[in-house]
């Protein structure tokens, strides 16, 4: 697609004025919390996935819950605890009798991943095993079961949700399976100001009704548009060298690095820098991306992508800490 031609700077408008219809809809429930609706938003129209960390009470699963509801989308929430298995999530076979030749067979029933937003709530309380269930779905598109390899319908975004101050319990993630989520989100305390309004509407009668605002269809035009935004060399440069710089014992790592960090991002952090850079840029009513989108998204692409040792920990470096050193010397 050209951005000289009109059509295009149309549809470019159109997603702008759609990014902020869906945001203003998720206000009515949401209190707050505009970084984390942006980076929601963005996730979402670069085809990427999010896990969000945050304290009991921060409105998460509301917060997923509105963006299903503001999209004529289909959603299920999956909630994750210790004995659930694989086949809970993807599906499995039952035997049942075919009414018209009277034998039985084996018929495939669906499971809550087959849905185009999915809600993975406390995915960290399961085993392993039934977190990769959700791996090939997140990566591929497609879930295999028994053989048999079943399309998800599109598009498909899953949202996971985590706990980070209960260990007991808890399986932590792996790196791989945190690697297919484009943004880590962290979800903070309100202010003093957000918390009072929060307390004061949440404790009388709310009325309020959330508009589905945007079609599978158009959806699915918009994301395409997403791939069409033009990046200068010198961005995809910026891009590239910032997560270079992440990986110890390499020639562009700096000191401090190579010190404190025993891992490094891979080049799936590069693609949505840029991705998500190109999804910002449209959503501020821009046709191109900038280094200031690349710096913007950084810290929840690059936070789950690294990792620290126990140098790090002594000194008092966090994995954001180290981040923000690297945006700054770029």
């Amino acid at each position: 697609m050209n951005f000289d031609d009109k059509d295009a700077v149309k549809l470019a408008d159109e997603f702008h004025e759609t990014f902020h219809s869906i945001k203003k809809e998720i206000h009515k429930a949401v209190i707050g919390q505009d970084d984390i609706i942006d980076l929601l938003l963005i996730s979402l129209f670069s085809k990427g996935h999010c896990v969000l960390i945050g304290v009991p009470g921060l409105a998460k699963t509301l917060l997923i819950r509105t963006l299903a509801d503001s999209l004529n989308l289909s959603f299920n929430r999956i909630q994750f605890t210790p004995d659930l298995m694989p086949g809970d999530i993807t599906g499995t076979e039952v035997i049942e009798e075919n009414k018209d030749s009277g034998r039985k067979e084996f018929t495939f029933i669906k499971g809550p991943v087959f849905a185009n937003i999915v809600l993975a709530d406390e995915i960290n309380r399961t085993p392993p095993k039934t977190q990769a269930a959700l791996l090939e779905g997140m990566q591929e598109y497609h879930v295999t079961t028994a053989g048999k390899t079943y399309d998800l319908d599109l598009p498909f975004f899953v949202l996971a949700t985590q706990n980070p101050i209960e260990q007991e319990g808890t399986y932590p993630l792996p790196e791989a399976q945190l690697d297919r989520f484009m943004f880590n989100i962290w979800v903070d305390y309100p202010t003093l100001a957000e918390e009072k309004e929060i307390v004061s509407k949440t404790t009388a009668h709310q009325q309020y009704s959330i508009e589905p605002l945007v079609s599978k269809e158009k959806l699915k035009k918009l994301q395409e548009l997403v791939r069409e935004v033009p990046v200068p060399e010198n961005v995809l440069d910026f891009a590239v060298e910032l997560v270079s710089k992440t990986r110890p014992g390499t020639d562009m790592a700096p000191d401090y690095v190579n010190k404190y960090m025993s891992w490094g991002a891979g080049p799936r952090a590069s693609q949505y820098l840029i991705l998500g850079g190109k999804a910002r840029a449209l959503s501020q009513g821009r046709y191109h991306v900038t280094e200031e989108d690349i710096k913007a998204l950084a810290t929840p692409v690059l936070r789950h992508r690294i990792v620290n040792n126990y140098a790090a920990e002594a000194d008092g470096y966090t994995t954001v800490k180290l981040i923000n050193m690297l945006i700054e010397e770029a």
